[in-house]
């Protein structure tokens, strides 16, 4: 349960131009008895508890990396005081768009023809990150305006008074933003709207003009914000007259004689057309992170905006690109983001780069199976006797069928929009008056599950004084189903005293692996590509039937389905190790730890190498925990006996 609520920005900026097709955030009950309003309930950003992971370098970090929704990273940055100097956000786009993530399967050290197969591939779509698959999947317009809106005034309240804000988004739902963010900063607040030009962007093949450009919004909280100008280098010099001040004008330059003075011109201040490179699949910047944007593009924002040892923020961060821009420009940085391989990801790219931060994960009451989109599957699945019903409204997830009760709908909260997280009376009271009356004739009983309650006791008295209804509501906590969506996986290791004559110190052999997580994935994949062999056809062939091709685009060879079979030691699903030295429980501090590329080379504490990985990891002390990650990113730590 939250611990309290912290209130929003106080209000809008009055005299804008509005949005009226949806309601803005501001959770209001209002019910009846004898004409008078009974109680009337607003709800601010949700503070959570907090808990420290991990600290990587120094310790008493102003970086942070997040885990949790904005709404709750703010929450906490207000109750701490915390406040931000410029934020840049690159949230979803409300495009539709769906994004597969790759899962490689590594080189196995212990089986050696199993080299020829590092670069098997395993495509899932449940290996979706959050941001992605939320597209289209979520939200219509009206709730994604919502959502957004509930985000903007929560990062407008944690901005320092002289902060600025970009906002990153394309032509899906900009212009509606755009309207939103006047509301709430204010019109005679913004400064620019940016657009990014990328010429590298694949575009598919259509009838109209291929979209070569996302638009940043850019907006000052006060009436005086940072920013410094840039300029850019000219493709080729010119020649211009020399400028100086003089009298407090801009004159130019002359000699002695009065003649004007030329120079020769490097560099131009920037505009508010931005050309800069997408980031190619062959760039070394390139994170395999689907969203990715260039470092350029935020080392122009992140130096006009901000200057050393100011905090910047990134509330939906992604692969992690500004807070490693930050990071390189001398700034502090915090990274939010809820899912697992955005913070997987961002951290072990800022720990390449020697930054010092500590890994915080809100404790909201999910325990989030890699991110909401998947532990919503997942808990469908859980709740036993579960089906679908499609006699009944959205707001139920379905229906268990029992002799003795008959059909009984079932609500499930929508981890994916944080104002479902939490059973309150409103909530209830949307049940009584609105859920329950619109369900067919016959229902006795309804399940109402929750995360996180205000008060069970008062909600239970609520029912009880106000349900005049002839449905019984039950309710259940999820705590239980939620804890079973997360099975560890299994390791087997061997600690000893270190057998290599270059180094002194402790090694770790790990003999034997297994995920039961991951395993699940391979079936899947195997099962999808053995049916559709049956069929005659590929995976490359499903995916050309949602493309736009030319009819002179070349056909692809269909290939024969070589189903993925994993090794007896199943090392090739490890992807990271960590070992730490200083204690068996609590925040974790790694010692040493190993990365294994998607080719098999390991990444030794942040260094490349070009050695693949021989089965051990090594520490100089004596080790007291081993963290393995497994390639879909779920980590499970280990303590070793002493």
């Amino acid at each position: 349960m939250a611990i309290k609520y912290i209130p929003y920005y106080p209000n809008t900026i009055e005299g804008q131009a509005i949005l009226d097709n949806f309601i803005r955030t501001q959770r209001m009950l209002k019910y009846r008895d004898n004409d008078k309003v009974i109680e009337r309930i607003k709800r601010g950003m949700p503070l959570y508890e907090m808990e420290k992971l991990e600290t990587v370098g120094k310790d008493n970090n102003d970086n942070k990396i997040i885990r949790g929704e904005c709404l709750s990273a703010c929450a906490y940055l207000k109750e701490n005081n915390i406040e931000i100097d410029l934020v840049y956000i690159d949230p979803p786009f409300a495009s539709g768009a769906d994004y597969a993530k790759k899962v490689y399967i590594r080189r196995n050290p212990k089986v050696a023809e199993l080299i020829q197969k590092a670069e098997t591939e395993l495509e899932d779509t449940d290996l979706k990150n959050f941001e992605e698959k939320m597209y289209g999947d979520v939200w219509d317009k009206e709730k994604y305006l919502n959502w957004m809106y509930e985000n903007l005034m929560a990062i407008k309240s944690v901005m320092s008074p002289t902060a600025s804000i970009y906002v990153h988004l394309d032509w899906h739902i900009g212009h509606y933003v755009k309207i939103l963010m006047d509301e709430i900063f204010g019109e005679e607040n913004f400064l620019n709207e940016i657009i990014w030009h990328y010429t590298n962007k694949m575009s598919r093949n259509s009838k109209d003009f291929a979209r070569a450009h996302d638009t940043v919004f850019f907006y000052k909280k006060s009436e005086t914000n940072c920013f410094n100008e840039i300029k850019i280098e000219r493709n080729d010099p010119v020649k211009q007259s020399k400028r100086v001040w003089e009298d407090g004008k801009n004159m130019r330059a002359r000699d002695s004689d009065g003649n004007i003075i030329y120079e020769l011109s490097h560099e131009i201040k920037a505009n508010d057309v931005w050309s800069i490179p997408f980031v190619a699949s062959t760039d070394t910047q390139r994170e395999d992170y689907a969203t990715q944007k260039p470092e350029a593009l935020l080392e122009r924002i992140i130096q006009a905006s901000s200057n050393e040892r100011m905090l910047i923020a990134d509330f939906f961060g992604g692969s992690g690109v500004t807070a490693a821009v930050a990071h390189k420009l001398g700034r502090r940085f915090i990274h939010v983001d809820v899912g697992i391989n955005s913070i997987q990801t961002t951290r072990d790219r800022l720990a390449a780069l020697d930054a010092s931060f500590d890994v915080l994960e809100v404790q909201d009451g999910v325990s989030l199976f890699r991110n909401p989109v998947q532990t919503m599957d997942k808990l469908k699945k859980l709740v036993s006797g579960l089906r679908n019903e499609d006699r009944l409204d959205k707001f139920w997830e379905g229906a268990i069928q029992t002799t003795r009760e008959g059909m009984m709908p079932v609500y499930i909260p929508n981890l994916m929009d944080s104002s479902t997280k939490l059973l309150d009376i409103v909530l209830i009271n949307r049940v009584i008056r609105e859920a329950i009356p619109d369900l067919p004739d016959g229902v006795k009983k309804v399940i109402v599950y929750y995360i996180d309650i205000s008060d069970r006791t008062e909600i239970e008295k609520f029912i009880k004084e106000y349900n005049d209804t002839a449905v019984e509501i039950e309710l259940r906590s999820m705590s239980e189903l939620l804890s079973e969506i997360i099975i560890e996986d299994i390791a087997e290791y061997t600690v000893s005293q270190s057998t290599d004559k270059l180094f002194n110190g402790c090694q770790v052999e790990i003999n034997c692996f297994h995920s039961d997580r991951v395993q699940s994935k391979i079936d899947i994949y195997n099962q999808k590509g053995q049916l559709n062999a049956l069929k005659g056809v590929s995976d490359e062939d499903e995916d050309e039937n949602d493309k736009d091709l030319t009819e002179e685009a070349p056909k692809k060879k269909k290939k024969k389905f070589s189903p993925i079979i994993i090794s007896d030691t199943g090392l090739e699903l490890i992807e990271y190790l960590s070992l730490d030295c200083s204690k068996s429980e609590g925040i974790w501090k790694s010692d040493s730890e190993i990365k294994i590329d998607k080719l098999g080379y390991v990444i030794l504490n942040g260094n490349k190498t070009k050695d693949f990985w021989d089965g051990f990891i090594r520490s100089e002390q004596k080790p007291k925990r081993l963290k393995i990650r497994n390639i879909c990113g779920d980590e499970t730590i280990y303590v070793i006996e002493q």
